[in-house]
C-alpha cells in the first residue's frame, strides 16, 4: 500500500532537476542573500518593496525602499540596465514582492524573489536596520 507521499510517484530525475533549476533561477533564501550583504562587492540591490512606513519600523540592512505599487521604468532608470533586483516584502502571506518581481521582469530587468520575506529573515536570526 503507497502512503500519501506516494500517491502522485516522483518526476524522473531529469524532469525534477531541470524544475529545481528553475526554482533557483527565480528565487532566493534569506540565507544566501545574508551572506550577499556580507560581500565587500555586492552583484545586486535588495527592494523592500513594502511601505515607506513599514520599511521606516525595520527592513534589511542596505534594503532600497521602492513599495511595488511604484515600480515602473522612470523608477529603475537610475540602475544600470543588467542589475539583478531581489524583492522582499513581509513574508510568506505577502505577494508584494511576487508582484515587484512580475513588474521588473516585464520591464525586461533580471529578477530574483527572496522567499520568506521579513519573516523568514527574523526566522533566520537575522537583524533588522531602522525601527
Amino acid at each position: 500500500m503507497k502512503t500519501l507521499v506516494n500517491l502522485v510517484p516522483p518526476a524522473p530525475s531529469e524532469l525534477a532537476a531541470a524544475h529545481y533549476a528553475g526554482r533557483l533561477a527565480f528565487e532566493t533564501d534569506c540565507a544566501d542573500v545574508h551572506a550577499g550583504l556580507m560581500q565587500p562587492e555586492r552583484d545586486f540591490v535588495l527592494l523592500d518593496v513594502r511601505s515607506p512606513e513599514l520599511y521606516a519600523r525595520g527592513h534589511l540592512p542596505g534594503a532600497v525602499n521602492l513599495p511595488h505599487r511604484q515600480i515602473g521604468a522612470e523608477t529603475l532608470a537610475a540602475f544600470p540596465p543588467a542589475t539583478v533586483f531581489v524583492t522582499y516584502c513581509a513574508g510568506p502571506h505577502c505577494n508584494g514582492s511576487t508582484k515587484a518581481a512580475l513588474k521588473i521582469a516585464r520591464l525586461g530587468r533580471p529578477v530574483k524573489e527572496m522567499i520568506g520575506g521579513v519573516t523568514g529573515w527574523l526566522d533566520e536570526g537575522f537583524a533588522l536596520a531602522g525601527g
